[in-house]
């Protein structure tokens, strides 16, 4: 349900990377228009690649074409959020031009 929606939703964006006609990696940006950006953000949500796949520059691609509807689209920031001990993750990031400039906090809601 929530993944039907999110298709229907012209503020998230789903892209898939394939390879020999085989689904191998995947990269989801939902996009928000913030007061204190004054404009578009888009958030990557997800980005996956397989692991029998990881290195070949998949994620980069990912990236890449992401930052091209980014620019279309006029987003003012592309934006991801990742664990502090995902290191690996964190120099993935850094290695496509994202800076580290906030600090995270998160509040478990318990119902």
């Amino acid at each position: 349900m929530v993944f039907d929606l999110n298709l229907q939703n012209p503020l998230i964006h789903y892209l898939i990377a394939e390879a020999a006609g085989e689904r191998v990696g995947f990269v989801s940006c939902h996009v928000q228009y913030l007061l204190h950006h004054t404009g578009k953000v888009g958030e990557i949500q997800e980005l996956f690649v397989r692991e029998d796949y990881r290195n070949q520059r998949i994620g980069h691609q990912l990236i890449a074409a992401l930052y091209d509807i980014a620019i279309r689209e006029k987003f003012v920031n592309l934006e991801v959020t990742t664990n502090q001990k995902r290191l690996d993750t964190i120099r993935f990031y850094e290695r496509e031009s994202f800076k580290r400039t906030h600090l995270k906090l998160v509040k478990a809601v318990h119902s």
